[in-house]
């Protein structure tokens, strides 16, 4: 394996961890491996992009090890709230930890598997991925990194030449297993699983490794964890508003303690700005609605502190919990100005004119990218009517942040609606025709660099 020795920085912290944080697992064995996608510019981060496709296929289709990182896989233990319902029986059941290795920032980074075979906590699935849903998990993390919503990237997309059953999908279906890289995979549940086997001594040791591991502090203070994670995930929520995004499935499983996005199954972006639209067909309440998914957090959120409660006095949590909505009014306002390629102003202005923005939306029904491409960095088109006034007033006093000359400007807004995602697999699925999952993919780093 040729890497550059001062750019690939292995690691393998987790272990440090022991029982009862994981278990070690081997990856499935596959038929075929077919690469699909590579994402050399997240490899480049991490100092693997000078593999070779064959080499690629080798660590990331068929789990060779890295070299100086885990040796062997590691399927992570974890609970959950699903839809509010305490779920003891859930895990890593499709996907494990392959390796930690740093990214040029120095940040400690996971691997992390999904479709890559039956762990113990599999239940009753297979431990695979639907090809389709390997194609819409590229999709999603790389609009969202594209919309600066701290998300984990998809790293590898290999068909693994298998006929897969699924019961919402025409079926037989191909299979793949795909390859995330993400700022770590420990998520509140897994604070939930320590609590509810009261084990208080291990709840400390992960407070401390992910203080001093994930956010870079000599500590092992539950009350700062907390901080952390609630500034983190207002934060989270407020990009998710301003990208028009909606996760679908905000388990208390699904949310990472560093704030960053992850485990893309029924994502939908809003067409308009309504607070009711849902994701997933089977939230039949609402509970993960785009407009609600602030409140959802925040009650993810509050069950981190809950666990925490066994290692610490209830006030000062309490009191970090209650910080979060003073985050998220700022973040959300900074999230909108930054998308509509303006500098920020004092705090009550940014929140008039988000406001003002919010309540047009709403009434005019007017596609959310499409008000983001046409108000970035300029006035607002003459063809946006009286409704619009209270916002072309508030705009007068905002600069903007960068000049809107580059050529993505002279186009079509990219979007990522469901037709849009549908159309991008047709052609796959009916002619095995990648043209278009690969333009799209071009199209959306361009957008990115405009934003940026």
């Amino acid at each position: 394996m040729a890497v550059d020795p001062q750019a690939y920085r292995p690691e393998r912290t987790l272990t440090a961890l022991g029982d009862p944080f994981y278990d070690e697992v081997a990856a499935a064995r596959f038929p075929q491996a077919i690469l699909r996608f590579r994402n050399d510019r997240a490899a480049a981060q991490v100092g693997l992009d000078t593999l070779d496709d064959a080499e690629w296929v080798a660590h990331f289709g068929r789990f060779a090890p890295l070299p100086g990182s885990l040796e062997q896989p590691l399927a992570l233990r974890y609970h959950g709230h699903q839809f509010r319902v305490y779920n003891p029986d859930i895990g890593d059941g499709r996907g494990f930890t392959f390796a930690q290795l740093r990214d040029d920032r120095g940040r400690l980074m996971d691997l992390g598997t999904k479709g890559s075979g039956q762990t113990p906590w599999s239940r009753f699935g297979d431990g695979r991925l639907t090809l389709k849903g390997g194609v819409r998990e590229v999709l999603a993390t790389e609009m969202l990194e594209a919309l600066n919503v701290p998300t984990s990237r998809s790293f590898s997309l290999i068909e693994t030449g298998e006929a897969l059953e699924r019961n919402d999908e025409p079926s037989p279906t191909r299979g793949s297993v795909l390859v995330r890289l993400s700022h770590s995979h420990i998520r509140i549940g897994t604070f939930q699983r320590l609590a509810y086997h009261r084990d208080e001594d291990a709840l400390r040791r992960l407070t401390g490794y992910v203080l001093r591991e994930l956010y870079g502090e000599d500590s092992d203070d539950p009350v700062r964890l907390l901080e952390r994670v609630v500034a983190r995930t207002a934060t989270l929520a407020a990009r998710y508003m301003a990208a028009g995004f909606v996760h679908g499935v905000l388990n208390s499983d699904n949310i990472n303690v560093t704030g960053e996005s992850f485990d893309y199954g029924p994502w939908r972006f809003a067409p308009v700005w309504d607070p009711g639209f849902v994701a997933a067909y089977f939230d039949h309440a609402g509970l993960y609605a785009f407009g609600r998914q602030p409140e959802a957090i925040l009650w993810d959120v509050m069950q981190l502190a809950s666990s925490l409660a066994q290692i610490s006095e209830s006030e000062p949590l309490i009191a970090a919990l209650d910080a979060f909505a003073g985050q998220y009014q700022p973040a959300i306002a900074e999230a909108v100005l930054w998308r509509m390629g303006r500098v920020p102003r004092a705090p009550e202005e940014n929140r008039a004119l988000v406001q003002a923005v919010e309540r047009a939306l709403r009434a005019t029904l007017t596609p959310v990218d499409q008000f983001f491409f046409d108000a970035f960095a300029q006035p607002l088109p003459q063809t946006y009517g009286n409704e619009w006034d209270e916002v072309r007033q508030h705009l007068q006093a905002f600069s903007p942040r960068r000049a809107r000359d580059h050529a993505y400007w002279q186009g079509e807004p990219c979007s990522m609606l469901i037709d849009r995602v549908e159309a991008i697999w047709s052609p796959i699925a009916d002619a095995d025709d990648w043209g278009p999952f690969g333009a799209t993919i071009a199209n959306i780093r361009v957008m990115g660099d405009a934003l940026r």
